[in-house]
């Protein structure tokens, strides 16, 4: 997985999942939600290379994957480093592992961003 069109292939399979660009031109974010109420879960500078992203994770998940990735995957950059990291996308790093944490960012944001009752109406799922 390095391309943009990878990763918008595997979060469009993703129920409520939305792209935007809020910040600029070439920062796409990837949000769980609807229109009204959205949360970020991914993201990415479009004209990286080698492309990086950001997503989120259990700040002790952080630390083993930092530990066991050194210089691919790293503090979130320009987020909170206990509970984001960024990927290197240059091959290093396989795309199942890059799948199961952009997987894992969505539904830790879906369950942590939302009531039991908008889960519901949305349909987001507890596990994947």
């Amino acid at each position: 997985m390095q391309t943009v069109e990878d990763l918008r292939s595997v979060c469009r399979a993703l129920p409520h999942s939305l792209e935007t660009f809020p910040f600029d031109d070439v920062t796409l974010v990837f949000k769980v939600g609807y229109l009204s109420k959205s949360k970020m879960y991914a993201l990415t500078d479009v004209t990286a290379d080698p492309l990086r992203l950001s997503v989120k994770v259990p700040p002790e998940r952080g630390e083993e994957l930092r530990a066991e990735h050194p210089g691919h995957i790293v503090p979130g950059h320009h987020l909170n480093k206990r509970h984001w990291v960024t990927l290197t996308l240059d091959g290093s790093l396989p795309a199942e592992l890059v799948k199961e944490l952009l997987r894992g960012s969505y539904l830790l944001v879906a369950r942590g961003g939302f009531t039991k009752a908008e889960r519901r109406e949305l349909g987001l799922p507890d596990a994947l």
